[in-house]
């Protein structure tokens, strides 16, 4: 089934997938890096992208939820 549903996705839903993972790991990654070398406001600044990262994780499985929805009314 999530094979399937990845074939016949729509674009937007794919781009929030990649977004969001891709925002929550620069996010983490900064964090990372921030926290080693004692610099906190790297630490600080890479809160806001990992936030923003879940936010587009959400959205992501609204658009999901919604296309199956769509599709199983059929």
């Amino acid at each position: 089934m999530l094979k399937e549903f990845w074939e016949s996705a729509p674009t937007s839903y794919k781009v929030l997938v990649f977004g969001a993972m891709g925002l929550i790991g620069v996010g983490i990654i900064l964090n990372l890096i921030g926290n080693t070398s004692g610099n906190q406001g790297l630490a600080t600044a890479s809160l806001p992208l990992i936030g923003v990262g879940l936010l587009l994780h959400i959205a992501g499985i609204v658009v999901r939820g919604q296309t199956i929805r769509k599709n199983y009314k059929r």
